[in-house]
């Protein structure tokens, strides 16, 4: 029987986590396919930041809209509607032949990708014990590594010898085969204890979020996403663009990003691991706090070796924090209200992910230092710290509200 269990809890995570891998996937190529978009078309750095935004308003609308849903018709049924969503636009997308389609197409992969990682996070942490959901759900975000190191791949064999659309069209398809996956996969029985009795509608829901005992815990995870997201958005989409910025041509530039891209994994293993041993605020807050040097020094580094240093140790923070994220946030509220909690803390982050790339394309647009540019990201971080250590409480080994 236990082994049984734990054959269920591996079959869970990798199913959820195959899907995180193919979407990290697509926001990994992304970076790499706004640099060479930018040769192909000769696009402006402002155009270029509107890429990587309409990712993010897609990404808003999708976590707030299926995060509802996923209290309504189930974490299951949202979890196959999303990668759908985002497996059709990521193909559609190779066949963009200008800015303006492949904009529209951008949004609807944000769409699905938005509302998928809040679902995924809310069905994995309720499918598994207390003592070790924080670490299971930071190993399922750990394939969000695995993803980049695919793009990264792909991005430094694919696109300078066969085209970025060929680099799409690789990693749409096999999503679908994760997408076959999930088809029959179970709904948290958590939901489905709760899912007859429900009776609340979306608004009540949506008030709920912010009322009594909630009001702290929302505020503090609203203002921790939108620093996360502004941060990491602005950040890791210009990755490769920074590097031709400085100096490095394209395919340099794209092998600099794989090798620290590999710091990822070490970083959500570590965080893995203590996050049952010290809590979630601990790894948040340390973790936040080598992601805010790490990104000031990257920023003002100006030769090859302290770049892939401060660019490893990045990745290292940063990715590690990511998992902290997912897994703190769904501990926050009770059954009924838990999809949609995430989801609007989530879609109130992906704001910060519109504006995060928007802002590097504006000011590199008026010549403003990459090194200014870093310390703003740093200084967001540093918010998201405060919010965590005044607002946060801690959730660890705590069973979670029904």
């Amino acid at each position: 029987m236990k082994e049984q269990k734990q054959l269920s809890r591996r079959k869970l995570l990798g199913i959820a986590g195959m899907g995180w891998m193919f979407d990290a996937m697509d926001v990994g190529l992304l970076s790499f396919i706004i640099a060479a978009l930018a040769i192909d078309w000769q696009l402006r750095p402002d155009q270029m930041a509107w890429i990587g935004s309409v990712n993010s308003i897609g990404m808003a609308v999708g976590a707030l809209v299926f995060g509802l849903m996923a209290d309504r018709i189930g974490r299951k049924n949202v979890f196959i509607i999303t990668l759908l969503l985002f497996s059709v636009g990521s193909g559609l997308s190779a066949l963009a032949w200008a800015l303006p389609i492949f904009l529209v197409l951008r949004f609807l992969i944000g769409m699905g990708l938005g509302g998928e990682l809040p679902v995924a996070s809310t069905l994995v942490s309720e499918s598994v014990k207390p003592h070790e959901r924080g670490r299971i759900v930071v190993l399922l975000e750990s394939f969000w590594a695995g993803g980049w190191l695919l793009a990264a791949l792909i991005a430094y064999f694919i696109i300078p010898s066969f085209g970025w659309q060929t680099a799409l069209v690789i990693s749409a398809l096999p999503a679908f085969y994760a997408l076959y996956l999930r088809w029959n996969l179970p709904d948290s029985k958590a939901f489905k204890a709760v899912q007859s009795k429900d009776k609340e509608t979306v608004w009540k829901k949506m008030a709920k979020v912010w009322q009594g005992k909630y009001t702290k815990r929302t505020a503090m995870l609203w203002i921790l996403w939108f620093s996360v997201v502004f941060s990491y958005y602005g950040m890791f989409l210009w990755l490769p663009s920074v590097m031709t910025f400085k100096g490095f041509d394209l395919i340099k530039s794209f092998q600099y990003v794989l090798i620290m891209t590999l710091a990822q994994l070490p970083g959500y293993f570590s965080a893995a691991w203590l996050i049952e041993k010290k809590g979630r605020k601990f790894v948040l807050i340390v973790y936040l706090s080598g992601t805010a040097l790490s990104a000031y020094f990257f920023g003002n580094a100006e030769t090859a070796s302290a770049l892939l240093a401060f660019g490893m140790l990045l990745s290292f923070f940063n990715l590690g924090a990511w998992g902290a994220l997912y897994a703190y946030t769904p501990e926050q509220y009770p059954t009924s209200i838990r999809g949609t909690g995430s989801g609007m803390a989530a879609s109130f982050g992906r704001i910060g992910g519109i504006l995060g790339p928007l802002l590097v394309g504006y000011l590199i647009a008026e010549k403003v230092e990459i090194g200014t540019i870093f310390t703003i990201f740093c200084f967001s971080i540093i918010v998201g710290i405060l919010a965590v250590a005044f607002l946060g409480t801690e959730t660890k080994q705590t069973e979670m509200e029904e």
